[in-house]
């Protein structure tokens, strides 16, 4: 037992000088090395296994518990109607320093069935039989499969973009009504959770499981007779620890000490101002755990467009995480179904992980800290981003962006869709001071976008730039354009 053996070792260290931080950085590490899954797995997809697609082009999407390669066509069998598909390339929506991704993209499109007909198709997509996709250290992922139809009808799709796009989105209050118990949302949602696929999750370690409570006893005793910011700290990730390896389902977490987590985040807060954001982020990150964990708290989030006409559940639906002061957003591996979310009124100085949700197809950011152009990079994945409220932010308050190495620059061409800048700038020097909003709206095809209360909204130069930039734009901050 040479984790229990160092746990008392370095347990024995924090006892006796509490204020040295070697011995809880060497904790944190431990800790790390106890939770740790043995191998990837797939935590989450997209569509549901079993579910219902009514769309003749969708994305396909795979999220694992930890950043993996390997994911391809060698690796991933994709099969309709029992015919392997050949033709599918696999890529990563965010890579870390040594090019492994924790979610995966591929689209499908089925054929469209005959005029006035209807066809339905069985997908199977699988990694049984297949070995390519490892972790950082080298581990294969343990083989999952899932599977769910598209229902294919003529000219379905092409009706519900072009009522989507005639009228303007509102995103107020009083465009929503809430979602009943006894509602079709609420049936999606318990299947949802019900729906965990044809994974082969991980069973948990009793003796590790033993080995955290144990932990936690010691330290929550420390507590009791020294006021220790960091003995908090350690306690609030030690029962995130214990509430991740009490579930035999690693995606779907329960969440028994989230109060208490919460209530730690808070006081480290107040008694730690100079690391306020680290545990406000850290705060907010928990409270989206908890959100997330079940239908009935998910369900308190989530609001029916009043005047939606789509016969899409999640379509007619909006999650509406907005005024909850939240700093930072996660758990998007539970949210890959949504379409429409509003993240306003918070105090989100990041979106990043925001490109899992590929469904995305409006989104209120306004009324938030974000700083940049830089800062939306997640944005351009979003190929089905329709409507887009980015008002009273700080974009372009700012005359250093500290976030800018992130983006690619005009000389590096490493974007699919930057041979289109020169056109759009049509010989305008000063359009160059425009390439970060070009990087990330350039492979966009927005019809609503408000940026009013932005310092960059003020340059008449940067409001015509977009026009050009974005020719399917039909509103701009409120005003429609002809």
């Amino acid at each position: 037992m040479f984790l229990k053996e160092e746990y008392e070792f370095v347990r024995n260290a924090v006892f006796t000088d509490p204020d040295d931080q070697s011995g809880w950085f060497y904790h944190l590490w431990l800790l790390d090395q106890t939770v740790k899954v043995d191998t990837p797995v797939l935590v989450s997809s997209w569509p549901l296994h079993g579910s219902e697609i009514t769309k003749t082009t969708f994305p396909i999407i795979l999220c694992f518990n930890e950043p993996v390669e390997g994911v391809s066509l060698h690796a991933v069998s994709l099969q309709v109607e029992n015919n392997l598909f050949k033709n599918v390339t696999w890529s990563p929506l965010s890579t870390n320093k040594f090019n492994h991704g924790q979610t995966w993209l591929t689209n499908l499109t089925i054929p469209q069935a005959e005029l006035n007909s209807s066809k339905i198709f069985q997908v199977k997509i699988s990694s049984e039989s297949r070995q390519g996709i490892i972790s950082l250290s080298g581990v294969p992922c343990r083989p999952w499969s899932f599977t769910f139809t598209v229902l294919v009808s003529a000219s379905h799709d092409l009706q519900n973009v072009e009522e989507h796009s005639l009228r303007r989105i509102s995103v107020t209050d009083e465009s929503f009504a809430k979602v009943g118990v006894n509602s079709n949302v609420a049936d999606f949602l318990k299947s949802y959770f019900e729906v965990t696929g044809n994974y082969e999750q991980p069973a948990p370690s009793k003796w590790k499981s033993e080995m955290i409570a144990s932990e936690i006893e010691q330290y929550r005793e420390l507590l009791t007779w020294a006021e220790c910011k960091i003995g908090k700290l350690t306690l609030a990730r030690l029962l995130m620890a214990c509430d991740a390896m009490t579930s035999s389902d690693i995606s779907i977490a329960p969440m028994t000490h989230v109060d208490e987590v919460l209530q730690l985040y808070s006081e480290l807060m107040k008694l730690d101002p100079t690391h306020y954001q680290y545990y406000k982020d850290e705060y907010s990150l928990v409270f989206l755990k908890q959100v997330t964990s079940c239908k009935e708290s998910l369900m308190k989030y989530c609001w029916q467009y009043k005047e939606s006409n789509s016969s899409d559940i999640t379509g007619s639906m909006c999650l509406r995480l907005n005024s909850l002061s939240l700093s930072q957003i996660g758990s998007f591996e539970r949210l890959l179904w949504v379409q429409s979310l509003d993240l306003s009124h918070n105090q989100l100085h990041s979106i990043e992980g925001l490109e899992a949700l590929q469904l995305l197809s409006c989104l209120n950011l306004s009324h938030n800290n974000l700083s940049s152009f830089t800062a939306l990079d997640p944005l351009r994945f979003l190929k089905s981003l329709r409507v887009l409220d980015l008002s009273y932010n700080e974009i372009g308050a700012h005359t250093v962006d500290t976030r800018r190495y992130l983006c690619s620059s005009p000389l590096s061409h490493t974007l699919d869709y930057d041979k289109k800048f020169e056109e759009v700038a049509n010989g305008d020097e000063t359009a160059v001071n425009f390439w970060e909003a070009y990087s990330i709206f350039g492979g966009l095809n927005i019809t609503q976008l408000d940026i009013m209360g932005n310092a960059a909204a003020v340059d008449e130069r940067f409001m015509l730039f977009l026009v050009k930039l974005l020719p399917g734009l039909k509103w701009l901050d409120g005003e429609e354009l002809h």
